[in-house]
């Protein structure tokens, strides 16, 4: 049986016109060849073939190996003449091998085009840009030549010509690469350039099996920097410079706009009627993580692991279970399915989506039924009938409306979520306690000197407070230096110095120290829930005392029990929720009062994209045990303090804001105390009672109301400080 002929040794891949205009155009290269250079050749000096290394032009073959034009997808019917050989660094020799790019064959393209060098390190400067921007020496001399032209420069290229051409010129290149491949796809090739789009195909799915996506992220370009980065200095001092006890950073020069900062311990919020407190502690002071320890997350898991299927189980059960509380606190007798057509109002249970992957409004809000009366039907919602709403993708509630059609739900009542009771402890507080909570970032935005953790240390060791709750990032990874690599050591390595300098400088004042890490710590594990930090160096004499909790987690302070996260729920929540007529108008509030009546740290579904969430951990750790006394939600917006729902919840800012300094918060508890009922002095509604009854359920029974019986907090007075 007789081989079939070979496509490409026949031809026959190409149009019999194409085919002609390349018989044409060898033709009138072997003329060329021959020493005739027809007409037009001086003028088109650039399309020529490129030049061989060391081969004179009548050295060259008679005839140039017949062009194979092949069609790529939807491609102009003309040929298009192939590009010279260029292959990242390498040349195309006359034997047809490749070889490395050199300075003589850069000069001698530039000379054709009257392009001279001026200073010694012009001719490797040009190979160092062949190599590095994948050039070879005829697209740099074309690329040279245009910007010479252009810029009006003289012939005589210098050192600093080629600075500015780079940066100008070679550095837009790169986002250019990608439009310019997909653009070549739809035009005729020759092999050479075919092999060449291939390679690049190959190296950008290499590139794209080891990269991470983000939210906005590009490829790194292979270009040099408009703003090169300044290099680290190689440097073989020990990063145990950085947190030495007379000064955390010697080696870095102090943020000038922090050091000139003024109102230096100004109250810049408060909360309490008590007069004149005394911010003081007194020590004895017992803290431990509330619950059983199997309820609290320990120890790293595994995480990127999950299924759609389990993800799916884990947002059906907490539907399933907050409906029940919602069916019994409400009275309800049972629920329909969203999917059936209904003329008389029904009552549905669901969870509150978008119909697309945009922000949610008004327009587009979707109720995902539950698993066991609607079997996951979608349904669209129509607000115009409702007085007032405040709704979040995530949200579970309860919605009563007619759906005549089964298409779209009107709807005319929404059930509110109930929180969960508050802790009843069994043996009073010995005497008021005093904690201080502050959140990072600990190091200004220009610099590795932890001057505000140095300054916070100061007020530790002033004050000395019962509890000093420190939160996450200690090592941020959004620091500029950080994400540049210029740090003197190891992330690793100045995370541990910097909890041991914490440690050490708390020792003095006896604080019982408690430590909770966020998805912004580098070196610490991106997953939510996150585990506590491993720090098996903790000295002897420090166990007792140094408390390292999950994020998040819940505290119990001598039966005062605290809620702790580092995450910017609020942030993420208030970009995402929506309200109309609400008669509470504060967005803080609105907010908070969701995470208390939905029961979790964190209700968003689904999550922002800054946060990698393991959801059936989420199930299992972030879940709100019982209503917490005190509420710690740190996040980039304003510092508040605000009692929603007989819970005082407490936005302390961050430690730094940039380069300048920040806020921390500190609070003051008693138990069992003949006191007045708090009030709110930062701005919440008037007429809130921040009572709430102690309930012998989870808000279950009909007519619970939270506000029914007024409670006193726990926390007799609260402030948010300037550091």
């Amino acid at each position: 049986m007789e081989p079939r002929p070979s496509p490409f040794a026949s031809g026959i891949c190409c149009p019999r016109g194409l085919k002609d205009e390349a018989a044409t155009t060898r033709r009138a290269r072997g003329a060329r060849q021959g020493g005739d250079p027809g007409p037009g050749a001086e003028s088109t000096g650039a399309e020529q073939d490129p030049p061989d290394l060391g081969t004179s032009p009548q050295a060259r073959p008679a005839l140039s190996p017949p062009l194979l034009l092949i069609r790529l997808g939807h491609a102009p019917s003309l040929a298009v003449r192939a590009r010279p050989w260029r292959s990242r660094g390498w040349s195309r020799s006359p034997s047809g091998g490749r070889e490395p790019v050199t300075a003589e064959a850069v000069l001698r393209e530039l000379r054709l085009f009257e392009l001279r060098c001026q200073g010694e390190e012009v001719p490797d400067k040009l190979v160092e840009l062949c190599l590095t921007h994948g050039l070879g020496p005829v697209a740099l001399a074309n690329e040279l030549l245009a910007f010479v032209t252009s810029k009006d420069f003289d012939l005589q290229l210098t050192p600093e010509a080629l600075d500015a051409f780079e940066h100008e010129v070679l550095a837009k290149r790169g986002s250019r690469g990608r439009r310019g491949r997909d653009e070549r796809r739809g035009l005729l090739h020759d092999i050479h350039s075919l092999q060449e789009l291939l390679s690049e195909e190959q190296e950008d799915e290499l590139l794209d099996a080891y990269t991470t996506p983000s939210k906005g992220s590009q490829k790194r370009s292979n270009s040099t920097p408009e703003t090169p980065r300044p290099k680290r200095a190689p440097s073989s001092r020990s990063p145990y410079g950085l947190f030495s006890p007379g000064s955390f950073s010697p080696s870095v020069t102090p943020s000038q706009k922090y050091s000139s900062r003024g109102g230096r311990g100004e109250v810049v919020a408060s909360f309490g009627s008590a007069q004149g407190p005394a911010w003081s502690g007194r020590g004895g002071c017992s803290v431990r993580l509330f619950g059983q320890p199997e309820q609290n997350l320990s120890k790293p898991y595994k995480f990127m692991f999950q299924k759609a299927l389990d993800v799916r189980e884990v947002l059906a059960g907490r539907v399933e279970e907050l409906g029940e509380v919602l069916r019994r606190h409400h009275g309800l007798d049972g629920f329909s399915s969203t999917a059936l057509p209904a003329q008389e109002p029904v009552t549905v249970l669901g969870q509150i989506s978008c119909d697309g992957n945009g922000k949610l409004n008004p327009k587009s809000v979707l109720l995902v039924g539950d698993r066991e009366h609607s079997g996951g039907a979608q349904v669209p919602l129509d607000l115009s009938e409702l007085p007032e709403y405040s709704l979040f993708p995530g949200q579970v509630v309860a919605l009563e409306g007619t759906n005549s059609t089964g298409r779209r739900m009107v709807v005319s009542k929404l059930y509110e979520g109930v929180p969960l009771p508050f802790h009843t402890p069994t043996e009073p507080m010995a005497e008021q306690r005093m904690v201080l909570v502050a959140c990072g970032p600990f190091t200004p935005s220009d610099g590795v000197a932890f001057e505000p953790l140095s300054d916070l240390l100061e007020v530790v060791a002033r004050d000395r407070p019962d509890v000093c709750v420190l939160l996450g990032p200690f090592l941020d990874a959004k620091h500029e230096q950080v994400e540049s690599c210029q740090l003197l050591g190891s992330f690793s390595d100045v995370f541990r110095l910097c909890l041991r300098t914490i440690i050490e400088g708390t020792r003095s004042a006896g604080s019982q120290l408690v430590l909770v890490p966020s998805l912004r710590d580098v070196s610490h594990d991106f997953v939510y829930p996150q585990p506590p930090f491993p720090f098996p160096d903790l000295p002897k004499e420090d166990r007792a005392r140094v408390l390292l909790v999950p994020e998040p987690c819940t505290l119990d302070i001598d039966g005062v029990i605290f809620g702790l996260t580092s995450t910017d729920l609020l942030f993420h929540m208030g970009a995402e929720e929506i309200s109309s007529s609400s008669g509470i108008s504060d967005r803080f509030t609105r907010i908070l009062r969701h995470i208390l009546t939905q029961r979790s740290f964190y209700p968003l579904y689904p999550p922002s994209e800054e946060l990698n969430v393991d959801f059936e951990a989420l199930a299992a750790f972030a879940a709100l045990p019982v209503t917490p006394d005190v509420l710690v939600t740190p996040s980039e917006l304003r510092f508040f303090i605000k009692d929603v729902l007989g819970c005082v919840c407490i936005n302390p800012g961050r430690l730094t804001k940039g380069r300048a300094g920040g806020t921390y918060g500190r609070l003051l508890l008693q138990r069992d105390r003949a006191g007045d009922k708090t009030s709110d002095s930062s701005g919440d509604i008037p007429g809130e009672n921040p009572g709430d009854k102690t309930r012998n359920g989870p808000g279950d029974n009909p007519g619970d109301n939270p506000r029914d019986t007024p409670r006193s907090s726990p926390c007799v007075a609260a402030q948010v400080v300037k550091i």
